[in-house]
């Protein structure tokens, strides 16, 4: 899900920071595109980390075995 997010703002930042020429008072929309491009990539990275170490664990199944006996007779 986090790659998916991390490609998405990665798009999204491109195309703000490279093909949008608008102006907004009070707003650089590039670096709006640049900012978003950064946090794609930091997802993108975070969610190969995640699951890198997701894939590397154990898991160890332990079982627990009691015999039960009878007890001795009592006498």
């Amino acid at each position: 899900m986090a790659l998916g997010i991390g490609i998405l703002l990665v798009v999204v930042g491109a195309i703000l920071a490279f093909a949008v020429e608008a102006t907004v008072s009070g707003l650089d929309i590039q670096v709006v595109g640049w900012i978003c491009m950064l946090a794609g990539v930091l997802a993108i990275v975070l969610s190969l980390v995640m699951n890198a170490q997701r894939a590397n664990t154990t898991h160890t199944e332990v079982v627990e075995r009691r015999d039960v006996v009878d007890p001795p007779p009592r006498y």
